[in-house]
């Protein structure tokens, strides 16, 4: 947990505040007709068990590697990210269509609850996202819970401002307007998160320079070639990379010193966290940098 800056306490607070707060807003959401405090509400109860969620994989990411799982647990918290991030979506598009529904039959709303419940909505919420703050810039996974609370303090600076409209000026339709919005907004940060999550699950290769680093390993004296080179995350924080060098027929005493440097090269210059290498003379000398479908059938 220290690595992140963040306490099983600050994740029971926020637990604990989400979940007063979707209570008040659905009292609120219910008494004054509001469809974008109900949805605020809801909205609430998804961040509530995003929280819950969030620690839960935190703290199983944490665990040390096991025979079973040799690179640890780490993936536990980039599922629960696509979960959360997955969640949130799908909530925008409810809050979405029923925001149209309420557009062309517009409701009566109570503008006077509905924007003391807003207030106090938002500065929980605003509390909710400084106690995270911190481990939303390290962690994939916390990162998601915190928009998720982000979200819901900029979605009560919405429903401020249309409840300040509708008690002054009576114009309902804009609390259906708010709401689109603000799903708009959800999707529009969660997205990029989905994305992430699915390319790590997918092994996707990071954004590496790979020609820099086929150049760096052959540039060392001892190294004549590099081929079927793998890279691959195990969460946003930990890159894995696996490659096959070429060079002369040496004793492992003189090799060692060899992976050595090219671990140097790897780790410092291109942020790799673990890297396994396989030394070969001849075998794999014409092949590319590249794994191909093919390959296999020369080793």
């Amino acid at each position: 947990m220290e690595k992140s800056g963040l306490t099983g306490s600050r994740f029971l607070l926020v637990t604990i505040l989400n979940v007063v707060i979707t209570v008040f807003e659905l009292l609120g959401g219910i008494l004054s007709g509001s469809l974008s405090l109900l949805s605020d509400a809801f909205h609430n109860l998804g961040d509530a068990l995003s929280v819950v969620l969030s620690y839960i994989a935190h703290r199983i990411g944490g665990r040390q590697q096991t025979r079973s799982n040799t690179f640890g647990y780490r993936r536990a918290e980039i599922l629960a990210a696509l979960l959360n991030a997955g969640i949130l979506i799908v909530i925008s598009v409810v809050l979405a269509i029923e925001a149209v529904r309420r557009l062309m039959h517009p409701e009566p709303v109570k503008g006077d609850i509905m924007l003391v419940v807003a207030v106090v909505s938002f500065l929980a919420n605003l509390l909710s996202t400084v106690l995270l703050n911190h481990g939303a810039k390290h962690n994939l996974n916390i990162r998601a819970t915190y928009l998720h609370l982000l979200s819901d303090a900029l979605a009560s600076v919405g429903v401020i401002i249309g409840a300040v409209l509708i008690t002054v000026w009576q114009i309902y339709w804009v609390d259906p307007v708010i709401t689109i919005l603000v799903a708009g907004y959800i999707s529009y940060e969660s997205w990029p998160i989905i994305k992430q999550t699915f390319d790590i699950l997918m092994e996707a290769s990071p954004a590496l320079d790979y020609e820099g680093i086929s150049q760096d390993l052959t540039a060392l004296p001892e190294v004549e070639g590099v081929h079927h080179l793998h890279a691959w995350q195990i969460d946003e924080n930990n890159v894995v990379v696996s490659v096959h060098v070429n060079m002369d027929d040496l004793p492992l005493s003189q090799v060692e010193p060899i992976y050595r440097q090219i671990e140097a090269i790897l780790c410092r210059k291109y942020g790799v966290n673990h890297v396994t290498i396989q030394a070969e003379c001849h075998r794999g000398e014409n092949e590319s940098l590249f794994y191909q479908q093919n390959d296999w059938r020369h080793d």
